[in-house]
């Protein structure tokens, strides 16, 4: 290594390149042992949920071994890489640019070291890769530019997108067959197999379908327009007849329909429009109700109050007309405001 390099830290430093990989190799062994056993007892725990009948639960738990698995097959490609770049350090000191027969191994440990928080010391090693071939080659490796050399699968089992539903499928299926569980797959198949558009668009192809089939009934009439313009249906007129509105217009036939699925659609738009009215109905018997409650109670409040009202009105020699006035108020915070008042240049008038 030159003078300069070693000014200017250009140099790839062989020393403390070696003692990172040394140190990276180590402990992906043992990373490597203590992740084979979880992964062990993970198995076993879905082989359990599968035996009680709770295939939720196993569904879920099988994308974490899924991801465990996955990180287990980088590791082994990152040991042997480590393995093959320590051996080679030389060739690397030697070199200003990064030998064609390393890049692959080079660009993959500085592509996985940030997404491998078990393994600090590539950290370091990419550091060491940084100062000897610049941030742009980084970058590259990084950004996975395409003419980085990052290996396809360390690329691809690194990766956080959520495992397809077959892999799930077939998992669980090994690992029932693994510890014996006689378990049928067709539920959780169907349940793989459905589309998140099926779990939330479910009574809408219905509706549309309905209102389809109801276009061709209203020809020839006059549609109803509510005051934003939008038109409804006759039963909704008005408000106080929408129990009494009938379903079809009186002065005009039923059309026959030919097509049974047609007619299914017309009584299912009736039954909607029955529930409509009856939902509307129950709420006005509520609004008035309440209304009702609200005016016996202020009613009652005026009641008692008003002695009270009679007597401080007395106490304070307001005369007969003004009282009358007074007890005619509907407010009574406006009534006490001005008691207090009245009382207040009483009690003045006294004291002067």
């Amino acid at each position: 290594m030159s003078l300069l390099n070693q000014l200017f830290n250009r140099g790839l430093q062989g020393s403390k390149c070696k003692t990172c990989l040394t140190l990276s190799i180590s402990r992906i062994k043992l990373l490597q042992n203590k992740r084979d056993a979880q992964l062990k007892n993970m198995r076993k725990e879905i082989a359990q949920f599968l035996q009680a009948g709770q295939e939720a639960i196993a569904r879920i738990r099988v994308e974490h071994i899924i991801r465990e698995q996955n990180i287990w097959a980088a590791y082994e490609i990152l040991e042997l890489f480590c393995e093959f770049v320590y051996a080679r350090v030389p060739i690397l000191e030697s070199q200003k640019e990064c030998p064609t027969e390393l890049r692959e191994a080079v660009a993959s440990i500085i592509f996985a070291a940030p997404r491998c928080s078990d393994l600090p010391d590539l950290l370091h090693v990419r550091n060491l890769f940084a100062a000897k071939y610049g941030k742009e080659f980084i970058a590259a490796a990084s950004e996975l530019r395409p003419d980085t050399s990052v290996n396809r699968t360390i690329v691809e089992k690194l990766s956080v997108g959520a495992p397809s539903a077959e892999v799930r499928l077939n998992l669980l299926k090994e690992i029932a067959k693994e510890y014996s569980v006689e378990w049928d797959s067709s539920n959780t198949e169907a349940e793989m197999s459905k589309k998140p558009e099926d779990l939330l668009n479910g009574p809408k192809p219905i509706a549309a379908a309905a209102g389809a089939s109801l276009e061709p009934n209203t020809r020839g009439q006059n549609p109803v327009t509510s005051p934003n313009g939008n038109p409804r249906s006759k039963s909704l007129e008005s408000p106080t007849s929408v129990t009494k509105a009938p379903l079809w217009p009186t002065n005009i036939d039923k059309p026959s329909f030919g097509d049974s699925n047609l007619g299914d659609t017309v009584y299912i738009k009736k039954d909607t429009r029955t529930e409509t009215s009856d939902v509307l109905e129950r709420a006005r018997a509520a609004i008035s109700a309440a209304e009702r409650a609200s005016t016996a109670a202020r009613l009652a409040a005026d009641l008692v109050i008003e002695p009270v009202y009679v007597n401080l009105l007395y106490s304070c020699h307001i005369s007969p007309f003004i009282s009358s006035l007074f007890l005619n108020l509907k407010s009574s915070s406006f009534k006490l405001t001005i008691l207090y008042r009245r009382c207040l240049y009483k009690f003045h008038l006294k004291r002067n």
